[in-house]
């Protein structure tokens, strides 16, 4: 196989803009989602697709995961045709999925047993970014894993932050940051809610904000999506079910109090059992009464 060659496994809104940004990098980009024709939508333009994570993982000797979960990331290398007893000794396995910390020190260890390198790569920054390039990852690994797989980490991000020699820091950091990221939407959605039943235009509203100290990114980002009333996916709204319940699970093990944390789960659990754990994660506003929203404008 070639050392420019690299796979990836999950084409949603982040993989398949990891995968663009290393084909446009110069690397030979083999592809395998489970949704029917995402890999052949791919490699229509460059790249080859797979009908699974082993037949990636025979054709490469890094391998990047960019699935929902720990178990969806299990499948990949464990389950069916999973990448594991396919790859090389001495391949390497990023794994950019948002976890618990400890599971991910576990997957070290246990593909390191197999004499495969493991780097914990947690990512942010959405669609966008990822498909510029321009992502920020979370990483910690051992040095000879960063060693076989820099050049990949440096083509797929513009920040790729080094965070310690094991795994585990990397999720950590990335929990942290999913805590700023769901209580910011979810308090981003309770504002613009107020404002709408307040009868505030809500154009008007976002664009004050937009422009005034109580702006956020999420803000910015999100309440376009309530404006445009569009709630087509990028991150869903189970994704932060399941994010903020990974960072309520690890500060409970120290006995760490996470009142807002707690708080905006809540409200994306709320969202999620009524409806809308499909649909963008910006339809947390859905739960508040007594306000109509802006209609997608056809």
């Amino acid at each position: 196989m070639s050392s420019n060659s690299v796979g990836v496994i999950g084409l949603g809104a982040m993989g398949a803009g990891i995968a663009k940004t290393l084909r446009a990098n110069g690397f030979a980009v083999h592809v395998c989602d489970v949704r029917p024709g995402a890999a052949e939508a791919f490699a229509a333009e460059g790249g080859t697709a797979h009908a699974s994570p082993a037949s990636v993982a025979a054709a490469t000797s890094v391998l990047v995961s960019v699935v929902v979960n720990a178990a969806q990331t299990e499948g990949v290398l464990f389950g069916e045709n999973g990448a594991a007893s396919a790859m090389a000794p001495g391949s390497s396995f990023i794994m950019c999925s948002t976890v618990d910390p400890n599971w991910s020190v576990a997957l070290e260890a246990k593909l390191n047993a197999l004499g495969l390198n493991y780097i914990d790569a947690p990512i942010s920054g959405g669609a966008a970014k990822a498909a510029s390039g321009q992502m920020t990852m979370m990483t910690s690994a051992k040095p000879e894993a960063y060693a076989a797989a820099d050049a990949v980490l440096n083509a797929m991000a513009g920040k790729v932050y080094r965070l310690g020699d094991k795994a585990g820091a990397g999720s950590k950091v990335k929990i942290i940051n999913q805590l700023l990221a769901g209580v910011h939407i979810a308090v981003a959605a309770e504002a613009m809610a107020l404002g709408l039943r307040e009868g505030v235009d809500a154009a008007a509203l976002y664009e004050v904000i937009t422009n005034s100290a109580g702006n956020s990114w999420m803000f910015e980002n999100r309440m376009a999506h309530v404006i445009a009333g569009d709630y087509t996916p990028l991150s869903a709204v189970d994704i932060f079910v399941k994010d903020l319940g990974l960072v309520l699970d690890t500060a409970r093990a120290s006995k760490f109090p996470l009142p807002l944390a707690a708080t905006a789960h809540q409200m994306f659990m709320q969202a999620s059992t009524a409806g809308f754990a499909r649909e963008d994660d910006s339809a947390v506003i859905k739960i508040f009464p007594g306000i109509t929203l802006p209609e997608k404008k056809v």
